[in-house]
Order: C-alpha cells, then sequence, then structure tokens
C-alpha cells in the first residue's frame, strides 16, 4: 500500500514534470523566435541590442557587466555591431567623458520582429485553447510568475525578453 506521503511526492513529481513539459514549451517558442536574429547575431550581440532597445544607449562597462563579459572583450563586440550596422556609439551629453552605446534603426526592427514573432506564436498556441483552458493558463502563470518573483533582467535578455 501507497503510504500519504508517497502519494504526496508523485502528485508533486507530475507537477513538476508538467511545468517543466510548459517551460519546454515556452522554450521552444522563445527560440523559434530567434532563429533569423541568430543568421546574422550571436547570441551575445542579440542581447546586447534588447538592452538598448529596451532601456535606451547605455556605457559599454554598463552593457558589459549586464552581459556578463570584460569590457575589453565587449569594446571588440562593439566595433563588430558597430560595423554591420546595428549600433552607433554616441558621446553622453550628460557627461561628455563617456561614450554610449545605442541602437540603430536596423536593431530595433529586427528586435521588435523577434518580440512580434513570439507573441504570435504565443496566440496561436492560446487560440488552440478553449475559453476555460485560457483563463486558466492565465491565472496559473500569473500565480507561477508571482511565486518565481522578479527575474532578472541580464538572465531574460539571454533569450531576447525585455521585461
Amino acid at each position: 500500500m501507497i503510504s500519504p506521503e508517497e502519494q504526496a511526492d508523485d502528485v508533486e513529481d507530475d507537477l513538476v514534470e508538467a511545468v517543466l513539459a510548459g517551460s519546454r514549451a515556452v522554450v521552444g517558442i522563445s527560440v523559434r523566435s530567434l532563429a533569423d536574429a541568430l543568421e546574422s547575431l550571436t547570441l551575445q550581440q542579440y542581447r546586447v541590442l534588447v538592452l538598448i532597445c529596451a532601456r535606451g544607449p547605455l556605457r559599454s562597462g554598463a552593457l558589459a557587466a549586464a552581459i556578463g563579459v570584460h569590457p575589453s572583450t565587449f569594446t571588440r563586440a562593439v566595433d563588430r555591431l558597430v560595423a554591420a550596422g546595428w549600433v552607433t556609439r554616441e558621446d553622453n551629453p550628460d557627461t561628455r567623458r563617456e561614450v554610449l552605446v545605442a541602437p540603430t534603426d536596423k536593431a530595433r526592427v529586427l528586435v521588435d520582429a523577434v518580440l512580434e514573432r513570439r507573441r504570435a506564436e504565443f496566440e496561436a498556441v492560446l487560440e488552440r485553447l478553449d475559453e476555460q483552458d485560457r483563463d486558466h493558463v492565465r491565472e496559473g502563470f500569473t500565480r507561477f510568475a508571482a511565486a518565481a518573483g522578479d527575474v532578472d533582467l541580464t538572465e531574460a535578455t539571454a533569450l531576447g525578453y525585455e521585461s
């Protein structure tokens, strides 16, 4: 006979497996939405574009810290992004000693396209559910997000989420 504790463990295992399956689906949608972008950029370069599109122009040092690389390594990465037309360097109007990295229109168009593609794919999945199931998904994700707490923006930008 299975004890109540073992039954509770089985229920929790089923719950964890369901959450893992759901997270794989969400990650799959995120990865598919990035496919076109990653043909011309590395994931790290795309993360930079998401950060500066979401926050506005940032200092190179702040961007390097946000994505977890050494500033000297990041300088070379910015050089490549400038050469490809994804970002510009501009003087900080508040202190002319600093240089800011800013997105170009080309970068904004790309980031917007990725986010739109992701949104459209999520909408398509949700449309396949009936209204009651959509309500359950809304409630479940709302509660799950609240229980998980805030996600660090640096972590979120790994897959291109702005917030």
